[in-house]
């Protein structure tokens, strides 16, 4: 009998995420990517330091706004393979750290079935370096051709994520670093 009540339960539990992923696609729908890229930058007078990762995920909620994005850290290539090791093991840790996230919401509400830019803004939670900050962060949205781009430009100083740079590399790392999101977002497939 114990067995399937269990077994009901997870059919239950199963009929009930179809349900409510059938109505948010019905009031509007979801939107990932997978391939996302994030790049930053940090610029001293003595040395720039440059990193991508293609890999950054993202899925956005058009019927509430919600936006999540996540990336694994260890996927952001570095130029060279010595900052790459150094960003890893010594500045994120990505060991004990391993991804980034930002989980919140878009600041208006848009008409995704009708094309243009938008200038938009999201507000949550902002974690690096298992550090959760407030954030507002400012971007433009843009639907075309049944997909959403979602970019943004902003900064994010190490201090706020304690983030600690040895002082005898400390003319050699910005201690303010440039972000850069570009998110081509297509209706969600499981």
């Amino acid at each position: 009998m114990k067995k399937y009540l269990t077994v009901g339960l997870k059919l239950a539990m199963i009929g009930l995420f179809c349900l409510t992923a059938t109505v948010i696609r019905a009031q509007g729908g979801l939107f990932s990517t997978a391939t996302g890229v994030t790049r930053f930058s940090g610029t001293t007078p003595l040395e720039n330091i440059e990193a991508e990762n293609k890999k950054s995920q993202a899925i956005l909620n058009t019927a509430t706004g919600e936006l999540a994005i996540r990336m694994n850290m260890t996927g952001f290539v570095f130029p060279n393979k010595l900052m790459q090791e150094h960003f890893n093991e010594n500045y994120i840790e990505s060991e004990k750290y391993p991804t980034a996230t930002f989980s919140g919401k878009v600041s208006k509400s848009l008409d995704y079935a009708q094309d243009g830019t938008y200038e938009v803004s999201a507000t949550g939670k902002f974690t690096v370096h298992g550090v959760t900050k407030e954030r507002t962060i400012d971007g433009k949205l843009t639907v075309s051709g049944g997909k959403i781009t979602l970019t943004s430009d902003f900064k994010v100083a190490l201090a706020d994520h304690k983030i600690e740079v040895p002082q005898i590399v400390f003319v050699k790392i910005a201690q303010v670093i440039s972000v850069k999101v570009n998110y081509v977002l297509a209706p969600y497939k499981k």
